[in-house]
């Protein structure tokens, strides 16, 4: 049998779950109400037959209850999410059979053929129906109040013999819609309009290439540090539960291996956390071999040089990205810092990261500003 996804007249329709717990958002309904047909499975495209809609992929399932992973697309998260102008995310791997990911110490995990990433941004809605930008609240980020969200895009990560593709999917009523060219969606929100921009399937790879040398993509999130936490839903360690299911191996003790910290965590160093931060939103492009590796900023976790870090560092080719300031990093002088400048503008041409926001994250600013505001010594 065929299931179909029904939606009100009115947008955003009812209710959705992820995990038999409630997020809200829509929900999907049977033809003739038959739901215990209506079972999608997991699915593997070829990179010469990507389907137009996110359905067909099989990540997501009606069981009567709102919309849920289907069996075999494991939920996760991150200890430190990127900041995407305060969009909510869902994640989510779906592996082979009997596939088991590789563990890797430093880099993004080895993955099989057949891999599928998933990443679903949505928005609280006011009673309005414009969107919400408020900071994402503490606590599990699954676990919504029964109101309503807009869905905005999916944006899949599929693993090839030849590598991985990524594919971003717009979410248009009930179903995602295949985006190659990308879309710029204008929603109501906070304060006025916000203009979001979902990125084409090639400027995926200004953030997902981060080998500049190779180009290839690679995913970011799934590396040991950002994964080292507890199940938002289970609460059991990520790490342990996929290695104990057997679709993680080389795994070695957890007490050998160091998380990156919740930047939110005000209980965790504040060096540490502004680290964290750094990594998951910078380091794709500031690591040796990234993208901005001629910039001599390197801001990737084990890099341990305050030089190269930025602090008292002079720009090697900023112009209008220095905003007239004369180093990456002052210390204790946040707004004398190109650093803090460039997290806390707007202006496309000097604005850092480049892609994937269009607001001031003013919260990872704020961490960023203490922690340099904390440094001492002097530039000479």
């Amino acid at each position: 049998m065929r299931c179909r996804v029904v939606q009100s007249a009115s947008w955003p329709p009812l209710t959705w779950t992820v995990n038999r717990r409630v997020t809200a958002a829509f929900s999907l309904f049977c033809l003739a109400g038959q739901l215990a047909a209506c079972s999608p499975q997991p699915r593997f495209f070829g990179a010469d037959e990507y389907p137009q809609t996110l359905s067909a992929w099989g990540i997501f399932e009606d069981a009567g209850r709102g919309l849920q992973t289907t069996s075999g697309h494991d939920l996760y998260a991150l200890n430190t999410p990127l900041f995407s102008d305060y969009a909510l995310k869902l994640r989510t791997v779906y592996l082979p059979a009997s596939a088991a990911m590789q563990y890797a110490a430093h880099s993004s995990f080895r993955f099989p053929t057949g891999t599928v990433i998933s990443k679903t941004f949505y928005y609280p809605l006011h009673a309005d129906g414009t969107i919400s930008l408020q900071p994402e609240p503490d606590g599990n980020p699954f676990e919504r109040p029964a109101s309503t969200v807009r869905l905005i895009e999916t944006r899949l990560l599929v693993k090839q013999d030849n590598g991985w593709d990524a594919l971003p999917y717009v979410w248009r009523g009930d179903d995602a819609y295949l985006a190659v060219t990308g879309d710029l969606l204008s929603l109501e929100a906070d304060g006025g309009l916000l203009n979001y921009l979902v990125p084409s399937r090639n400027q995926c790879a200004g953030c997902h290439a981060t080998n500049h040398s190779s180009g290839a993509i690679q995913p970011i999130g799934l590396q040991a540090r950002h994964l080292h936490r507890p199940h938002p839903v289970s609460g059991v360690n990520q790490l342990t539960a996929w290695s104990a299911q057997g679709k993680l191996q080389g795994l070695p003790n957890l007490a050998r291996l160091q998380a990156a910290a919740a930047w939110q965590d005000t209980s965790l160093d504040l060096e540490q956390r502004a680290r964290a931060y750094l990594d998951i939103n910078c380091a794709h492009c500031h690591n040796p071999a990234g993208a901005a590796d001629t910039s001599g900023l390197l801001l990737n976790f084990d890099n341990n040089s305050p030089a190269a870090m930025g602090v008292c560092k002079p720009p090697i080719a900023a112009g209008r990205g220095s905003g007239g300031h004369l180093y990456s990093i002052v210390p204790g002088r946040a707004a004398e810092s190109i650093l803090a400048f460039r997290m806390q503008t707007r202006d496309p041409a000097t604005m850092m990261p480049e892609l994937g926001r269009t607001l001031v994250h003013t919260e990872g600013y704020d961490l960023i500003a203490a922690w340099i505001n904390g440094m001492a010594g002097e530039c000479l």
